[in-house]
């Protein structure tokens, strides 16, 4: 009898563990990538990736734990048919006006010992993987995400190319994180550094011929934003990570609230060669569609910005009635009035700054201070947007004013509540017909799509610090070079460019004036603040300042033409009926072999870099022939052929 029940019991055993040893697998339409499901010995759920049948992430984790619930050791309980996804959208600004994406769908379902279930559903097209976490009403579950077990385990000789998280409560009066730091450029994952803060989204790997960039999408007001961490003890992997806990609206939440049905956001991995992670959507892909009802006001466009030249002490009248006549000699939509307008300037005169550009056709915007008592920023207006009243009776009296939109600055934080702040602002801004400009803030992940009013945002150590220090004058060739694949792929991105003659400061510019020029092409944000100053741009020769004038304010498509991140980058971009392609190079120079043919133009126009500084050489070109010539580094070029 004895001998009976052991059998028994070990038949049971072998049984439960041939059950949790299952591998479960979803593949793209394509079938060039397949993502792979198992349980380890342990119970604990592992994935996997590979592309055209080469590992790109290796046995990486999956679950969650609540304040009261464990899922990290879990049994399979059942997996969905596969069934097909397609959907088509459109963006008002972003690097394509429309986009078709279509994908695999499967949710598989796991349980834990006390039997609560936790659904898993991955999306996988054909330019990338996606999962996220779903949670049904369940007795006892908890109130609040305690951790995410998510991580992304990349193989040996991975290159990286990071960006540190900054640490809360730090930085030029206690502002950060505000995504503002540079790159680690191509570092092997074994020498990827003990850094606790952890890395921000998007995170670009390269294994062999495969790239990889990660991000998370579809955050709405109940998640935290997340980052990811690593250690050198498990080199090549990457764990979710939650904000530090001073990364909160002050007295709410920083984790992520429980309601049922619940939803985390998706974890979206881009995969495939250089030029398919680069034209990927996925980023987009996977955010919620917009559900504002009145877009007509929502206006992409260029700008004007007194306050990158003349900093602060020039935000008065005289000034920016300068900048609104500037925008509108440039063809320019709007003007951005900076820091402290409403004492320098006042409400009352800022109405008739308002009347007097829309004489010109430019509309106005404005600068607000987001904070409240956790920083200490002086910058005014301040204090008027932290609770929904307030927010409300100011955004209705700048609608009254005829401003079109918003720039609010210094969020210092990641927190649940700190997301919800910003999802409420976005809201109360459509309400009021504004636009939004997020500045010291998080990456969007997605929400151009969600909140089409939100135009921009910073989350990038934008051309204002090249006027600062030395350093970021000499690192900024490098850094431009590595955002058009990390953080300006999915995301717009307020980097402020083109300064085309030389900085407004003592700092020597390393780059040139075609370099600058290209970033009009390379760089993405609904609203393109160009960093140039009325008596810069007279010094610039006419046939530049007539491609200045009509440069598009929306994308209609994109063609990734070559490039390596942090050495150099030549994309292209339709608007209408013409293509423009831009190219920037950091220490190296670069033969370019431009086919333009595949433009299907008559006519193109090659800009250059003349031989004395800041001089060019602006000359038309046969728009049907292969184009061969060599950029300097630290130099580029525009093309426009139409």
């Amino acid at each position: 009898m004895r001998t009976k029940l052991i059998l028994a019991v070990l038949a049971v055993l072998f049984s439960v563990r041939i059950t949790n040893g299952q591998t479960q697998n979803i593949s793209s339409p394509n079938k060039q990538l397949l993502v792979e499901l198992f349980n380890n010995p342990d119970g604990t759920l592992s994935y996997s990736v590979k592309r055209k049948g080469k590992l790109v992430l290796a046995s990486s984790d999956l679950g969650l734990t609540t304040n009261t619930t464990s899922f990290k050791s879990i049994a399979f309980v059942s997996a969905s048919k596969i069934t097909a996804v397609s959907d088509k959208y459109s963006l008002l600004h972003g690097k394509k006006a429309n986009v078709i994406y279509k994908a695999n769908k499967r949710t598989f379902t796991y349980a834990n010992e006390a039997k609560k279930k936790i659904d898993i559903v991955f999306q996988v097209s054909d330019d990338a993987v996606a999962f996220k976490y779903l949670l049904a009403d369940q007795a006892g579950l908890g109130k609040e995400i305690a951790d995410e077990l998510t991580t992304f385990n990349f193989p040996e000789k991975t290159k990286t190319w990071l960006q540190p998280m900054q640490v809360s409560k730090t930085g030029w009066e206690q502002t950060n994180p505000a995504y503002e730091e540079h790159y680690n450029v191509a570092v092997d994952v074994a020498k990827v550094i003990d850094y606790k803060t952890g890395w921000v989204y998007p995170a670009l790997y390269q294994t062999e011929n495969t790239y990889s960039l990660v991000t998370e999408a579809g955050l709405d007001g109940t998640y935290c934003a997340t980052r990811l961490l690593s250690s050198p003890s498990k080199p090549g992997n990457f764990k979710i990570g939650f904000p530090d806990p001073r990364e909160i609206f002050p007295g709410k939440a920083l984790l992520p609230q429980i309601t049922f049905p619940f939803a985390s956001p998706w974890r979206v991995i881009a995969i495939g060669d250089l030029k398919t992670v680069v034209e990927s959507t996925a980023g987009t892909d996977l955010a919620k569609p917009s559900q504002l009802k009145d877009l007509s006001y929502i206006k992409p466009g260029n700008s004007s910005w007194s306050w990158i030249n003349s900093k602060d002490d020039f935000i008065i009248y005289k000034e920016q009635k300068k900048y609104i006549d500037f925008a509108a000699d440039m063809n320019w939509q709007y003007c951005l009035i900076d820091v402290n307008w409403d004492k320098n300037i006042g409400y009352e005169k800022m109405k008739e700054l308002a009347d007097y550009a829309k004489t010109k056709n430019v509309g106005l915007l404005l600068w607000y201070n987001s904070a409240g008592d956790w920083n200490t920023v002086k910058y005014t207006p301040k204090n008027l947007l932290t609770t929904q009243q307030s927010r409300v009776k100011e955004f209705a009296r700048l609608q009254e004013m005829g401003i079109k939109g918003v720039k609010i600055d210094f969020f210092g934080g990641d927190g649940q509540s700190v997301i919800q702040y910003y999802v409420d602002i976005l809201n109360d801004a459509a309400n009021a017909g504004l636009m939004v400009n997020f500045h010291g803030a998080t990456l969007p992940r997605g929400w151009a799509r969600t909140y089409p009013n939100l135009l921009t945002a910073e989350a990038v150590r934008g051309y204002e610090n090249v006027t600062f220090t030395q350093k970021d004058a000499d690192k900024e060739a490098e850094f431009c070079t590595v955002l058009p694949y990390a953080r300006n792929a999915f995301d717009p991105m307020d980097y402020t460019p083109m300064n085309l003659y030389k900085n407004p400061s003592n700092v020597q510019r390393k780059t040139s004036g075609a370099f600058q020029l290209a970033l009009s092409v390379l760089f993405t944000s609904g609203l393109q603040h160009f960093a140039e100053s009325p008596e810069g741009m007279a010094k610039i020769p006419e046939n530049v300042q007539a491609y200045v004038k009509s440069i598009p304010t929306k994308w209609d498509d994109v063609k990734f033409i070559d490039g390596i991140p942090g050495e150099f980058a030549v994309i292209a971009r339709k608007a209408g009926g013409k293509w423009y392609v831009g190219g920037i190079t950091n220490k190296s120079a670069q033969k370019i072999n431009l086919n333009l043919a595949q433009f299907a133009g008559k006519n193109a126009t090659l800009y250059l870099d003349g031989k004395e500084k800041y001089t060019w050489d602006v000359k038309a070109i046969p728009a049907k022939e292969n184009l061969n010539f060599t950029i300097e580094p630290s130099s580029g070029f525009v093309v426009v052929v139409e």
